[in-house]
């Protein structure tokens, strides 16, 4: 499960749809979220957008393995959705809060790979949530309100990452879900394999 978190606009959303595109044994967690579908989204692609009612039903059902509220919106990993990929041998990568973070350490540490994404710098930061020109003036400045907050928590995932450059930062998220393929616990049959060798030792 690796777990990329960010102040919006500092780049998670960009590095998860390029390392996504680029890697075949990941899985993307779609999130369930209460927030308005924006023109450029896809129902079931980049989230599932349900009302309030919904959101709370599934919450209570215990139907969700985290959930935050950001924004003035709900946020939520499907349980169901993720199981399902997990038990097909699929990495997963989760574009979540640190909200969201910290309910799935609580539940599942040990599967985790989480990494921070920082920005270069507040102007750069302001200046990509402009150039999205999907949010009001009023709500990029909360976003950056929240940034401060949300920076706070850094600290608390395994690795962090400043994005300067696209191509770069994912280059440093791959290397990292590399590493964190190669642990030995995570390596399934290495024990038979290792036998085998040792056998085969012992026969000559």
């Amino acid at each position: 499960m690796l777990v990329l978190a960010s102040p919006s606009g500092a780049g998670k959303s960009s590095i998860t749809r390029t390392l996504f595109g680029q890697d075949p044994n990941i899985g993307l967690s779609v999130s369930v979220t209460t927030r308005a579908r924006r023109t450029d989204e896809v129902e079931g692609k980049h989230y599932y957008f349900v009302d309030l009612p919904t959101f709370h039903r599934m919450k209570d059902n215990d139907e969700l393995l985290e959930w935050a509220q950001v924004h003035d919106n709900f946020y939520g990993t499907p349980r169901a959705k993720v199981e399902e990929q997990l038990s097909a041998g699929n990495d997963i990568l989760f574009d979540i809060d640190y909200q969201g973070t910290l309910q799935l350490y609580e539940k599942c540490r040990k599967d985790m790979v989480t990494v921070f994404i920082l920005p270069p710098s507040i102007n750069e930061l302001r200046a990509r949530l402009e150039r999205r020109a999907q949010d009001s003036a009023g709500t990029i400045e909360k976003r950056l309100r929240n940034a401060r907050l949300e920076m706070d928590h850094y600290g608390e995932y395994d690795y962090v990452i400043v994005n300067e450059d696209l191509e770069d930062s994912t280059q440093k998220v791959r290397s990292i879900l590399a590493a964190a393929r190669l642990k030995r616990d995570r390596l399934s049959g290495m024990d038979s394999f290792v036998k085998d060798l040792q056998a085969q030792i012992d026969s000559l």
